[in-house]
C-alpha cells in the first residue's frame, strides 16, 4: 500500500526508518534527508517545532541502520539499489611498494653492520655461541616474591 493512502493511526504505527525505507522505495531516487524527513514529517502531520527536535535523531537513526546508504553527493538510499565495486587495479605508487623477498633481504644486509654482512645465514651457530641450557637443574632457579623485586 501507497503511504499517501494510508491513515494517520498506520503511518504512526511504523518508525520514521521504516517511512524512509518505504519513501525511498516508491521514490525510488535518492534523496537528502532533510527531503526524506519533511516527507515523513508532513505525512504525520508535526510541526516545524517537531521537525527541527527531532531531525537529528533520525539523522542518527538512518547512519546506524544497515539498510540505508549515504552517497557521495551527500543524499541517503536504500544500501540493496546500490553495488559495491571494488577497485582492485594497483596504482604506480602501489606498485613501488611492492618488493620481492630479495630486495628486502638486500636493504636488511645494507642496514646490518658490516660485521654481520659477512656471516652465512645458513651456516650452524657454534657450541661456543649457545649458553648450555640443558644443565640447568630446578636447584638452580630462584622463586622471589613480589615485595622482594620492589626493594
Amino acid at each position: 500500500m501507497k503511504l499517501n493512502k494510508m491513515s494517520k493511526d498506520e503511518l504512526e504505527s511504523y518508525s520514521y526508518v521504516e517511512l524512509a525505507e518505504i519513501i525511498l522505495k516508491e521514490d525510488k531516487k535518492s534523496e537528502s534527508i532533510t527531503d526524506i524527513f519533511k516527507k515523513i514529517c508532513k505525512l504525520l502531520e508535526l510541526s516545524d517545532a517537531e521537525y527541527e527536535n527531532k531531525i537529528s535523531d533520525f539523522y542518527t537513526s538512518l547512519t546506524t541502520d544497515k539498510k540505508f546508504i549515504m552517497l557521495e553527493d551527500g543524499t541517503w538510499d536504500l544500501r540493496d539499489h546500490h553495488s559495491v565495486i571494488l577497485d582492485l587495479e594497483m596504482t604506480d605508487d602501489e606498485e613501488d611498494l611492492t618488493e620481492t623477498e630479495e630486495e628486502i633481504e638486500e636493504e636488511m644486509d645494507d642496514m646490518a653492520p658490516e660485521e654481520y654482512n659477512d656471516m652465512d645465514d645458513d651456516a650452524p651457530a657454534d657450541d661456543d655461541d649457545l649458553e648450555d641450557v640443558d644443565d640447568l637443574d630446578d636447584d638452580d632457579l630462584t622463586i622471589i616474591d613480589e615485595d622482594e623485586l620492589d626493594e
